[in-house]
């Protein structure tokens, strides 16, 4: 979703969010360099975690930031005056990110990462070089990936706690990334749920988890936290809102499709996970209340589903009109967050840069 407009691009300086996001990670190792051989290749392999990826989620932070402060021209003095603080957040949020990703290759027992072992994988793979046995190798990479997640979790929230903003907007931010954290979990708590058919859900129930689990941190959080350090009005604030709800969902909506119809080449991630682990997108959501809903159950049912089977729910995602459907979805929240742009009070520039993103984002190959 990497987007930018000529006059923001400098603005948006991602390399003193690398180097932010390096020293908070130096920091927290220096605490324990005396923890033994173990703890030390875990915080490597948690800082190898942290690298690589499009950095979304910082460049939306820095982007509202600069966009709304600079447009309110000299002697603007609330928020964050000389920028250090939404670099400290920016990089929060993407701390918050590998946290969610770790997580998210626990629940679902994934071992591959941006194309590469993840930590899981890249950890068990060592211990088991090592001598130690498959099973207690995978169990201690397992382990490893929630105890990363839940630091990288705190040191955003720490991150938050600590910029050099005054008091107001520093409760603001606490305030917006605490809403945020609890509705990712929430969504990825129903997520797990459909997977599992404790409960199964109906379209809309799919799209609300989707704004939950993915707008919320990946866009709309951002957006608003940037807005708040540039100390931007309340309309600024919610116009932001309404086109990081519209351009997350319809990030997710297309990650859902890539998830399943894309080139693994391209994308660098499976295009049969999904469907192997019963993971109920919109696509199969929609297909569940059609005519071929008893089809494509038999198939989500298999508990070993070759490249035939996952092929053959691919053709019932097409034939059922889900694919379809997804596709509608997704073009009505990219017109949805351009006609939200274009109706509001947002300097041209960061309307033109938000633009951009929101195409990037909703486009069939990224």
């Amino acid at each position: 979703m990497t987007a930018a407009a000529p006059s923001l691009t400098g603005s948006v300086d991602l390399a003193a969010v690398e180097a932010h996001l390096d020293g908070a990670l130096a920091e927290r190792a220096a605490l324990t360099s005396d923890g033994g051989a173990a703890v030390g290749s875990w915080w490597r392999a948690v800082r190898e975690a942290c690298r690589g990826g499009k950095r979304v989620r910082p460049a939306l932070v820095l982007a509202a930031f600069h966009g709304l402060r600079d447009d309110a021209g000299p002697g603007h003095e609330e928020g964050d005056p000389d920028g250090g603080a939404a670099v400290q957040v920016a990089a929060a949020f993407e701390l918050l990110h590998a946290a969610f990703l770790l997580h998210d290759d626990v629940i679902d027992g994934d071992l591959v990462r941006r194309g590469r072992p993840n930590l899981i994988a890249e950890l068990a793979e060592a211990a088991h070089t090592d001598g130690v046995g498959s099973s207690p190798a995978h169990e201690w990479g397992t382990a490893a990936a929630v105890l990363a997640g839940d630091v990288l979790i705190h040191a955003a929230l720490h991150a938050v706690a600590t910029a050099d903003v005054p008091a107001e907007p520093r409760r603001e931010l606490l305030e917006l990334v605490d809403r945020c954290l609890v509705r990712t979990v929430a969504g990825e708590v129903a997520d797990v749920a459909y997977a599992a058919r404790v409960e199964v859900p109906r379209l809309p129930d799919v799209l609300r988890m989707t704004s939950w689990k993915t707008a919320a941190y990946s866009c709309e959080a951002p957006l608003v936290a940037g807005a708040i350090l540039a100390g931007a009005a309340p309309g600024a604030r919610a116009a932001l809102a309404d086109v990081g709800r519209a351009v997350g969902a319809a990030y997710q909506l297309r990650d859902d499709v890539l998830g399943t119809f894309g080139d693994e080449l391209v994308t660098g991630k499976s295009t049969s996970s999904d469907l192997r682990g019963g993971k109920v997108t919109a696509l199969v959501a929609y297909a569940r209340h059609t005519d071929h809903a008893a089809e494509l159950d038999a198939l989500l049912a298999l508990p070993a589903p070759g490249a035939a089977e996952i092929e053959a729910m691919r053709t019932v995602l097409v034939r059922s009109g889900a694919l379809d459907l997804v596709e509608q979805l997704i073009d009505d929240l990219l017109r949805s967050a351009l006609e939200a742009l274009a109706g509001a009070e947002l300097p041209p520039e960061l309307r033109e840069y938000l633009g951009s993103v929101a195409r990037t984002a909703a486009a069939p190959q990224r």
